[in-house]
């Protein structure tokens, strides 16, 4: 990076921090830290939905996910709409009404208090994992620009983060959001087209777009209904609407911002904004990801998208030996993509045979870095930053790692904001101090706002190589969705649902989900679903134990 680049990455990370601490002033009372006293309009609130769940992680995660794998993973989103239509006539009024804090404060008036503080331990656990993972993906960035230490890299980017969500509550969360939004939304418009002007003479967005089709990086539905297939429309469909249902539904993170609208209406708002733009702005993210495939057909790739293991292993006679022959992979695919010709079924041949010699050579490299430094390698996600680095204009790297920044602590600040918020209202002030002061609650808010911070900073350092960041928070979020959105089904819509039963479907609901990820291959869209009905199947039979008295006394409180 050059002067003008650290100046742009430098002068958005003092305003950002600046401008957070600013809110400290609407701040002062519970309601304004945890709520934003119930204020916001609806556009700020949707673009903080779209930023608090749209993390560096979709920058970083999403652009590899798109280079190795194709369009196919926007089938995950199929389910969103569904899912934010069902959420706008429901739970947005349901939980406006109630007057609450949290989501889970609902579950004590419906349930009990074991109910309330079993459902929150969940979230805060899920989340915790999540904001970890989130974490994970700017500390990346910042390792192969810097050359720093991974493990320094994530405490410092996630404590300073957390400085300003600390003073400003959810007020500076969502403001910032707003600005973050129009930062990484001009950042990528910028990306992609520096990308095309960088495609070689002569060849155009549509030629390059046949490339990627003619090796299937551009199907975006696969009918097959198959329960080990990671990405079909049924997963998303089925498994992406209850995944969604139970984040955007019983999520804290992502109730806490439509708690903060004015009114029912505008909340309801929020949502739909998000329903119909998320999967155009996935769209955008991902076909960014195959240009930078595209680019790379004409230009040569790194061996492996990470420069310290390249570094290390270069230093075995064996590798040196794959370098060679992954160099005239490349070429022979160089040429092919050249003389790529959609009407010429043995040029076409041609081109797939050598992106198949390629993509092995590539693989033979990846598990030599595997087995002889780091047997949990995996370098999907140093694919985009790799490239920003490698081959955009000065000033746009700067600009570009901007919008990493925006992302990753825009989805950051708000998940320990809910955190904070979760722990002080469901577990400090219900269970410990339940008579306190606006100004004790709000310097415990940031006391646990503090503490989720450098928990997270420790789930991250373990996440860096569990696979496609994007994958992997998502992953986290499929042990426990499923399973919360059972619990609310069961307040909802299961008048006989009791407390016992609530409780002890919530732990079959998790139980059964771990019980599938370990003695099955399904894939994990679905642990949503089996979390989901299991918690209501055994909720419900178990309500039906409970004697007359029992609900009597249930019903009277």
């Amino acid at each position: 990076m050059r002067a003008l680049d650290w100046a742009i990455v430098v002068a958005y990370l003092v305003y950002v921090i600046w401008d957070g601490i600013r809110m400290t002033k609407h701040s002062g009372s519970k309601e304004g830290y945890f709520l934003a006293n119930r204020g916001l309009p609806w556009w700020a609130v949707g673009l903080s939905v779209m930023a608090t769940q749209m993390s560096a992680i979709t920058l970083v995660g999403t652009t590899g996910q798109a280079y190795s794998d194709g369009m196919r993973f926007i089938q995950f989103y199929y389910g969103l709409p569904f899912a934010m239509i069902i959420l706008c006539v429901t739970v947005v009024p349901f939980f406006h009404r109630a007057n609450v804090f949290t989501a889970y404060e609902y579950l004590e008036k419906r349930f009990d208090v074991k109910v309330r503080s079993l459902t929150s331990f969940f979230f805060l656990i899920s989340r915790g994992l999540g904001v970890g993972t989130i974490i994970s993906a700017p500390a990346i960035v910042l390792s192969i620009v810097f050359g720093w230490n991974l493990i320094a890299t994530i405490f410092a980017i996630g404590l300073s983060t957390t400085v300003y969500t600390v003073f400003g509550g959810v007020q500076a969360v969502t403001w910032t959001d707003v600005k973050q939004m129009v930062i990484i939304f001009f950042g990528l418009g910028v990306c992609f087209f520096v990308i095309l002007s960088s495609f070689p003479a002569g060849v155009s967005l549509t030629d390059g777009l046949h490339l990627a089709g003619s090796l299937g990086k551009l199907d975006m539905v696969d009918t097959s209904f198959n329960l080990q297939e990671k990405y079909t429309i049924w997963s998303g469909l089925i498994g992406g609407l209850f995944l969604m249902l139970g984040y955007f539904g019983c999520d804290q993170s992502q109730v806490q911002r439509f708690l903060t609208a004015k009114s029912v209406d505008e909340g309801r708002t929020s949502l739909l904004m998000s329903a119909f733009l998320k999967i155009p702005m996935q769209f955008g993210i991902l076909l960014i990801g195959i240009m930078v495939f595209i680019f790379y057909q004409f230009t040569a790739p790194p061996i492996v998208f990470n420069n310290a293991e390249v570094a290390k292993a270069s230093q075995n006679v064996e590798f040196q030996g794959i370098q060679n022959r992954y160099a005239a992979a490349h070429e022979e695919r160089r040429i092919a993509a050249v003389n790529f010709d959609t009407s010429d079924p043995a040029k076409r041949q041609a081109y797939i045979d050598a992106d198949k010699k390629f993509t092995e050579s590539r693989k033979e490299a990846v598990a030599h870095v595997r087995a002889m430094s780091n047997p949990s390698f995996n370098d999907v996600n140093y694919v985009f930053p790799t490239f920003i680095l490698a081959y955009m204009p000065m000033g746009v790297i700067g600009l570009l790692i901007a919008a990493i920044f925006a992302a990753a602590m825009s989805s950051i600040a708000a998940e320990l904001n809910a955190l904070a918020t979760a722990t002080t209202i469901d577990f400090y002030r219900r269970l410990y101090k339940p008579e306190a002061t606006d100004s004790h609650y709000v310097a415990v808010g940031r006391i646990t706002t503090f503490i989720w911070g450098v928990f997270a900073c420790i789930v991250a350092i373990f996440a860096t190589n569990l696979g496609s960041l994007i994958e992997v928070v998502n992953k986290f979020g499929s042990f426990f969705y499923g399973s919360l959105l059972g619990v609310f089904v069961l307040a909802f819509v299961v008048k006989r649902a009791r407390a016992r039963g609530a409780f002890f479907g919530l732990l079959l609901g998790i139980a059964s989900v771990w019980i599938a990820s370990w003695y099955t291959t399904i894939e994990f869209l679905w642990f949503n679903v089996i979390g989901c009905l299991v918690t209501v199947f055994f909720g419900y039979v178990i309500s039906l134990t409970v004697r007359e008295e029992e609900l009597t006394t249930d019903e009277n409180g």
